[in-house]
């Protein structure tokens, strides 16, 4: 079956996590994703917990549908062979620290002479250049640096790390969508073009509400915790056996949740009459709307608000998550087998083509796997 990206080279000189998930997400979608690791070790992902069978589960996630070969930057004639490799690339990916490529002679600048239609993307911790370009960026520094720590948690109290590498990840997902943006162009103009994203922009691009409140405002947006800034009320609520969500802020839906809870007459309080209104006076309203959810199961409400269409769903924890009808309906969870380790369980591709569907077709790839066939791939060509 035909996939979007059938005949794309992509070739991947990335480690860990931001740079494999943008590939991973190529691949997924009929890229030939070649990855370059360094010898000995390759990339880090492959030492991280839990294992199966001696292969790391993360790394074997996220670096699906990809073909592996080892070369040393420390070589001549190993660059030599990552320069043919380049030359004959559409899209090049690295996540080194800016200027890690330029000594070895493998700038874009460098290649752009030998290859102009190459899409060469950077992916760093701050970006190519100004005055934080040199340093080290881990997911949890950007989350520190970008706002999204100091936002998250309780109002009062230590800033949280979200726990998942969100910088991480959307890092990849904004530099797939820049590829996949400068091959547009390129069919029109002939030409490639530099992609410089960051961890720390990719932070950024997710506080949407709090930048647009210190853009308008000039001043800091408070810490919520649980709260919305926008909407109310809006938030994760406790019942007599669990956690649910609840989304009631449109009008229509608050008058039914008042009367659902038995409890009428808040909707004419002036307190509460609309939504700004409820948003101001979040630290009255949270505290009745929880004493009178905590009285009944999640089973109750969650009915109860489906029937009257109020948004509302239990929260869940990841293993319920994906053994979720839903989730198993829609096929989040996908299979490959291997002739070597069998059936391996992992998420299935995030983006949804219906004419060109994204597949799995290879499980990760050993370290060096496809090393003799790709230098026999470039001796043919």
């Amino acid at each position: 079956m035909e996939m979007a990206l059938d005949g794309l080279i992509v070739l991947d000189l990335t480690n860990f996590l931001s740079g494999p998930y943008c590939t991973m997400l190529l691949g997924d979608m009929g890229a030939d994703v070649i990855k370059v690791e360094r010898p000995g070790t390759g990339d880090d992902a492959r030492r991280m917990p839990p294992f199966v069978d001696g292969r790391s589960a993360p790394f074997s996630l996220w670096n699906r549908n990809k073909r592996s070969i080892v070369l040393d930057l420390k070589s001549p004639e190993d660059v030599a062979v990552l320069r043919r490799l380049a030359l004959r690339a559409d899209v090049l990916v690295e996540n080194f620290r800016p200027g890690t490529l330029d000594r070895v002679g493998l700038s874009h600048a460098a290649l752009d002479q030998e290859n102009p239609r190459l899409i060469y993307a950077s992916i760093s911790g701050f970006g190519q250049d100004g005055p934080w370009a040199a340093h080290g960026g881990l997911d949890m520094m950007a989350q520190g640096m970008s706002g999204l720590m100091a936002g998250n948690g309780p109002p009062k109290g230590e800033p949280y790390r979200l726990p998942i590498a969100v910088t991480d990840v959307t890092a990849g997902m904004f530099t797939a969508i820049a590829i996949l943006g400068a091959l547009a162009a390129r069919g029109r103009t002939g030409r490639g073009q530099r992609i410089d994203q960051s961890l720390l922009e990719s932070g950024l691009a997710l506080g949407v509400y709090e930048a647009a409140h210190v853009l308008s405002q000039g001043t800091r947006p408070e810490r919520l915790g649980q709260l919305h800034r926008g909407s109310a009320p809006y938030r994760v609520f406790r019942t007599r056996d669990g956690w649910i969500t609840l989304g009631a802020s449109k009008e229509k839906f608050w008058r039914a949740l008042c009367g659902i809870i038995g409890r009428p007459e808040l909707a004419e309080d002036p307190r509460f009459a609309v939504n700004a209104q409820r948003v101001a006076n979040n630290a009255a309203l949270i505290p009745i709307l929880q004493d009178c959810l905590a009285r009944q199961d999640s089973a109750h409400w969650l009915a109860a608000f489906s029937q009257a269409g109020i948004p509302s769903e239990p929260v869940l924890a990841y293993d319920e998550a994906l053994a979720h009808p839903q989730a198993v309906a829609r096929g989040v969870v996908a299979e490959i087998e291997d002739p070597e380790h069998g059936t391996i369980r992992t998420l299935a591709p995030p983006v949804r083509l219906e004419g060109t569907p994204a597949r799995l077709r290879r499980r990760a790839p050993d370290l060096g796997e496809h090393g003799a066939e790709i230098r026999a791939w470039l001796e043919e060509g």
